[in-house]
């Protein structure tokens, strides 16, 4: 048995992506893939890999100072400066990362973005939309569980740039180079973190090796 050294995540080929190296994540991912994974253990390996990942995403939140009081001594410390989040789930995967972000920040606001995928010429589609107020003053982070050829995002983003938004980052579990391409030349301002960047699309425009097709895995559909 050969052990996958860390920091071996594929060539990003100077695109503004992060894919995590971390054991965990790793771990996970793999249980995600296999097709005997049942539906409430597909919901949960998303559940806790949006959480992994939600850590890294948000590492540059600002901070300022403040004073609290310990049971021991008043001590400076650190809390969340005043900027604003929100959380937008692209319909329907991205419902199964929301709640995770919404565990590391109780209080952003929620929106939803709905778009679909046409079979015959794989566009984005879009259906429903609904944004938090104030959408323009937020930290906007914008979940999909599969970044595959793109275009649900690039549209994503450019839904919400058009509505005011300005700093936008972009959370998939399973991302291909088509779609991690797309993402930078339409919006190279928008960081990209993954767990798993993966080879390449097949003829359907699936991610391979992938995980299949996310929406159906986690509610349980065909």
């Amino acid at each position: 048995m050969s052990e996958r050294p860390q920091g071996d995540v594929g060539d990003t080929r100077g695109w503004n992506v992060k894919v995590l190296d971390h054991p965990l994540v790793q771990h996970k991912v793999t249980l995600l893939r296999d097709k005997r994974t049942n539906v409430r253990d597909f919901r949960a390996l998303v559940h806790e890999i949006t959480l992994l990942m939600g850590y890294e995403a948000l590492r540059d939140l600002r901070l300022v100072e403040t004073t609290v009081e310990t049971p021991l001594a008043e001590t400076t410390a650190w809390t969340l400066a005043g900027r604003k989040l929100a959380v937008v789930g692209i319909l329907r995967a991205g419902l199964s990362m929301v709640e995770a972000v919404l565990e590391l920040v109780p209080h952003a606001r929620v929106g939803h973005i709905g778009l679909y995928r046409d079979p015959v010429t794989h566009l984005p589609v879009e259906y429903y939309g609904k944004l938090p107020a104030e959408i323009g003053e937020r930290d906007v982070v914008l979940v999909d569980p599969m970044l595959a050829t793109g275009g649900s995002a690039v549209a994503a983003i450019g839904f919400l740039k058009d509505a005011g938004a300005q700093r936008i980052r972009l959370l998939s579990v399973i991302g291909a180079p088509e779609g991690v391409a797309a993402v930078h030349d339409a919006h190279p301002d928008v960081a990209i973190t993954l767990a798993a960047l993966d080879s390449h699309l097949n003829d359907h425009a699936y991610i391979v090796p992938g995980l299949g097709d996310a929406g159906d895995r986690i509610f349980g559909t065909r």
